[in-house]
């Protein structure tokens, strides 16, 4: 439980586990369990009843979440998995930056 090195709406890397190798964008983020829901990614079926907002009911494919340890921020210069760094500007203002490529993120 803690800080994150991301957050909603970045472009994410997922290193390990079933889709490995893919890229995605962050929707959710759980601190408090450590974890992160990324879009089109670690789909799972739930078997759902019919109710009154899926009156039809069925097998609904939705994205369960992952733990943040197994995402990498994605570099913006080369498009690849990058460490998080924050670096304080002259003004004092604190911004966070790619380890590989020293880009603003």
């Amino acid at each position: 439980m803690g800080k994150m090195h991301v957050k909603k709406g970045d472009t994410v890397i997922v290193i390990a586990g079933k889709d490995k190798g893919k890229k995605g964008k962050i929707i959710a983020t759980l601190p408090k369990k450590d974890r992160v829901v990324v879009e089109g990614l670690n789909q799972v079926k739930r078997h759902t009843k019919p109710s009154q907002n899926n009156p039809q009911g069925g097998i609904v494919t939705k994205e369960a979440a992952i733990h943040v340890s197994n995402v990498m921020l994605v570099d913006p210069e080369s498009g690849k998995g990058t460490r998080v760094k924050m670096v304080q500007q002259a003004d004092g203002t604190k911004i966070r930056t790619a380890v590989k490529s020293g880009k603003a993120i």
